[in-house]
């Protein structure tokens, strides 16, 4: 007998029929003799329509009344998921992130979370019934409550099963594993059977949408066996778990790219200490997320900066940073929202060279121009105009023969 953590997307619980799909599937785990703890997402579209009610009332609602609107939609979904069971005779329980102890920061809309008691969900395994949990939201210790961000639900699901050391979790969704790339644009991307948690880590912060990054960190933090599967059909899915040997023998395993980010240019900047930790400090205080920073080489003693942020969060941004560049005495700032970044990641490129010298190659030979370029150890991304992003993806897929095992 396992234990075993199942989480449903918003597809996956999108409509009744699919929510009586997902009922007969946990009913099989928990036939099996399995302990079975369910989290599940709003249906899909809710979340983005309680966004929109909140943006017709105001542009700029209130972060600690959004988490109160928007944890909303997760309680209907796991109200609903209990009812299919126990009408297929399951015994099933639902719980808010309040009622399993599911403990945050303060941090409202992008709450991290800092501890789960689970006490209700063992007591609920314990008697032999399946726990329904409303991922994507907890409390803080004064009892406010707080959403974990977009792709949270993934998040809670890993963090339950860290805490409860499950056997494995499962993350169930509209797509029956990772990709060497969005099929959508490159209908000859392979699925992979397995993938590294480094390799997921940076897919998912660099644009990949199956897995949450802070999923995955959680995942490769407690060593938690975490697959991807279909919700929708039978299939292995893919395996996200420790590097191997035999990963570091293909130099680059996935193509991706993000079209939901903005850059920022700060002009000539006096060249000084000090000056740098202003602009970012100031980002920081207002819970920014800054990704790819390039500075110039000084000349005449002033430099140009230019940072990546998230495009929703580029107004905010833009004005936090045009207040620090008065105060510095920069000459100007710019906002740039009509650009992609397009990366390259894989293991394998610790002990592979001439990697970045060949996906510079291809984006020059199909004319893309890079603006910024990004790297670690086993990615190299660069920015790039928005309108090439697909032609980038599928030029880098064929570059690197990703459409052959």
């Amino acid at each position: 007998m396992a234990l075993v953590v199942q989480k449903y997307g918003g597809t996956s619980v999108g409509d009744i029929e699919r929510i009586k799909n997902v009922a007969r599937k946990v009913a099989e785990a928990h036939k099996k003799g399995d302990d079975v703890i369910v989290v599940v997402s709003a249906m899909s579209g809710e979340t983005d329509k309680l966004v929109s009610l909140a943006y017709q009332i105001t542009d700029s609602p209130n972060e600690r009344e959004m988490d109160v609107l928007l944890s909303s939609g997760e309680r209907v979904s796991i109200a609903l998921v209990a009812i299919a069971l126990q009408a297929i005779g399951i015994k099933a329980q639902s719980f808010t992130g309040r009622q399993i102890g599911m403990i945050t920061d303060s941090a409202h809309t992008k709450a991290r979370i800092e501890k789960i008691t689970a006490e209700r969900i063992k007591e609920a395994v314990k008697d032999g019934a399946v726990a329904i949990v409303a991922g994507f939201q907890g409390i803080t210790a004064e009892g406010d409550v707080t959403t974990l961000g977009r792709g949270g639900s993934d998040t809670s699901a890993v963090a339950i099963a860290a805490a409860l050391k499950a056997d494995v979790c499962e993350i169930y969704t509209d797509v029956d594993g990772v990709y060497t790339t969005d099929p959508r644009i490159v209908p000859d991307a392979r699925r992979l059977d397995k993938i590294s948690y480094d390799e997921m880590l940076e897919m998912a912060s660099l644009g990949a949408k199956v897995l949450q990054i802070r999923s995955v960190e959680f995942a490769k933090k407690y060593d938690v066996p975490l697959y991807v599967k279909s919700s929708f059909f039978e299939g292995k899915g893919t395996l996200v778990t420790k590097e191997s040997d035999n990963m570091e023998q293909v130099s680059v395993t996935a193509v991706t790219y993000k079209k939901d980010e903005a850059k920022i240019s700060v002009r000539r900047v006096p060249d000084k200490p000090g000056v740098a930790a202003k602009i970012f400090g100031a980002l920081a205080d207002a819970n920014i997320v800054v990704d790819t920073i390039v500075q110039n080489i000084s000349v005449d003693g002033y430099t140009d900066i230019t940072f990546t942020i998230a495009k929703i969060e580029s107004k905010k941004s833009l004005d936090i940073v045009k207040k620090v560049a008065k105060e510095i005495g920069a000459a100007d700032v710019t906002l740039d929202d009509n650009i992609a970044k397009v990366s390259i990641v894989g293991s394998g490129m610790r002990s592979h060279s001439g990697v970045a010298a060949k996906m510079f190659n291809s984006l020059s030979k199909d004319g893309i121009n890079i603006q910024m370029i990004s790297t670690s150890e086993i990615k190299v991304s660069c920015v790039i105009e928005a309108k090439y992003t697909e032609l980038a993806v599928r030029v880098l897929h064929e570059a690197f023969n990703l459409d052959k095992e």
